[in-house]
């Protein structure tokens, strides 16, 4: 699967599910659930004690709205990143959240996931 070669609505289309998974489950702390479609590499820094300690040392991490807004996609190299203006239920402002899609094997797999 070539993911660079398919356009912004294809991958905005394969994206926001699994951004709403992240939200969703970052919102519950469900350390399974939100490493779901990890790469084996973003697998690897993503123990669930670290999820553990930035979900109780970081509110934002637990309280992200449902409402989001795709900003676009930019390619690089081997990688789609998709970014997303975000809120959150309780803190003001807007936040800037950045998804890194990839293929592993013939899966599109999560190789970066922040929020800014």
């Amino acid at each position: 699967m070539d993911l660079l070669k398919k356009t912004d609505e294809e991958i905005i289309e394969i994206a926001n599910p699994i951004w709403e998974n992240l939200i969703k489950t970052s919102n519950m702390k469900d350390y399974g659930g939100f490493t779901r479609d990890f790469s084996s590499q973003m697998l690897y820094g993503a123990n669930e004690v670290e999820l553990g300690k930035q979900w109780s040392n970081n509110k934002l991490l637990t309280s992200l709205s449902e409402k989001y807004d795709v900003l676009g996609c930019l390619r690089r190299d081997l990688h789609v990143t998709v970014l997303y203006k975000q809120k959150s239920n309780s803190i003001p402002g807007e936040y800037l959240g950045r998804l890194v899609l990839g293929v592993e094997g013939e899966e599109i797999k999560v190789f970066g996931a922040t929020i800014y």
